[in-house]
């Protein structure tokens, strides 16, 4: 079965793959400064028309200069490649706090931060956590040049947020550390994988992990309604000594401490291509029992406190530059369809994307709001002990 978050799209490239794709990134008081000749300030901008036209919104965002944000790793998603890109292009220095933190760490520094200078400008959330942020009024809305690409399922019609890429949940596996390396759910509790499963963060904080126990779930006979059977799984995994509570990051793989990691297909097939050089046999695999698949989302800090270089910034992710190098980290970009189309898609890139097949199924936000409750009231007591 196939499972994707409420914000779906139909995904292609050099593959005929049907996807749809949540995690993590994040500012604090507008800057006065952020100001056009004529007077129009970027903070309240909802679109680069709003300040006069893209070259303004750039001569503004230069003037501020700076942009800050919160949980991109240069690893993730080939978001390295994306801020350097973007400062070369734009001459604006890109600040990264915790580069390692999670989707609910963003929107903990939005709000303890609000009105000052060290606030995130900008958000990398997984879906759950965009919703969430939309509600409590702490996003901007803004449109990029790009909206209307955007397929309908996959953006606020606000613009308090829209997707921009995704992958599937995969298991990871260190093929020389691992005699056997799983490929589904079912075979992750087998007794020869004592000690080596891990997830890529906390469920209740994270969005990656969050995705691992939906998938999980929906190996077990859950479904969008019912997560339950996620949290049984990892219960299960915990008593039977599978489970470690490392949280897998390229550091612990490289150690041997998470030799099998349930994370999106992005980074585990981007881990595999760096640590061929360091002697790790990194293989990838999509369960068939458990397919699911999940977009982040971006957003801009409705107090950014340099709020014409967030927009830029966003600008910049949804150009067909930004766009195809997300593709060459192995992340399906939201405007795959759209670039396609218009003959601007990296088809190299996309050609090398993990082969799905399956008929994709679409949860409520209902249903989603539902799943993190579940999992804050039961992920602590599922693997305690």
């Amino acid at each position: 079965m196939t499972v994707f978050l409420p914000r779906t799209a139909l995904l292609t490239g050099g593959l005929a793959v049907a996807a749809a794709l949540t995690l993590s990134a994040c500012g604090a008081a507008p800057d006065d400064k952020a100001t056009t000749a004529d007077g129009k300030s970027a903070a309240t901008a909802t679109s680069a028309a709003d300040l006069g036209g893209l070259d303004a919104l750039v001569k503004a965002a230069k003037k501020e200069g700076t942009l800050h944000a919160i949980a991109l790793p240069r690893d993730w998603a080939n978001y390295g490649a994306l801020i350097d890109g973007f400062t070369k292009k734009y001459g604006i220095k890109i600040d990264v706090e915790s580069p390692d933190g999670s989707s609910q760490d963003e929107i903990t520094a939005v709000t303890s931060r609000k009105g000052q200078g060290r606030a995130p400008d900008v958000l990398d959330l997984g879906s759950s956590f965009a919703l969430s942020a939309a509600q409590q009024g702490l996003l901007a809305p803004y449109k990029v040049a790009a909206f209307g690409d955007i397929p309908k399922g996959q953006k606020d019609a606000a613009g308090r947020w829209f997707n921009d890429y995704g992958g599937y949940i995969s298991i990871g596996c260190d093929a020389k550390k691992v005699k056997e390396c799983p490929t589904t759910f079912k075979d992750l509790v087998k007794p020869q994988y004592k000690g080596q499963v891990a997830l890529n963060g906390n469920p209740t904080k994270s969005g990656s992990a969050f995705g691992g126990v939906y998938a999980a779930s929906l190996a077990s006979g859950g479904s969008f309604d019912d997560i339950q059977p996620g949290l049984d799984f990892f219960a299960k995994l915990k008593k039977n000594g599978n489970y470690t509570p490392v949280e897998s990051t390229p550091a612990t793989v490289e150690k041997g401490e998470t030799p099998i990691s349930i994370d999106w297909d992005y980074l585990n097939a981007g881990y595999a291509d760096e640590f061929k050089s360091k002697g790790v046999d990194w293989k990838v695999a999509i369960p068939s029992d458990g397919q699911f698949a999940q977009y982040y989302s971006q957003a801009v800090n409705k107090d950014a406190p340099h709020p014409a270089a967030a927009r830029l910034w966003q600008e910049y992710l949804y150009s067909a530059e930004g766009q195809n190098l997300w593709l060459k980290g192995y992340a399906r970009p939201v405007l795959m369809p759209a670039m396609d189309k218009a003959g601007t898609l990296d088809k190299t890139a996309a050609a090398k994307l993990p082969a799905v097949t399956g008929t994709p199924s679409f949860p409520t936000e209902d249903q989603q709001s539902k799943a993190k409750t579940v999992l804050g009231q039961g992920w602590g007591k599922a693997v305690s002990g």
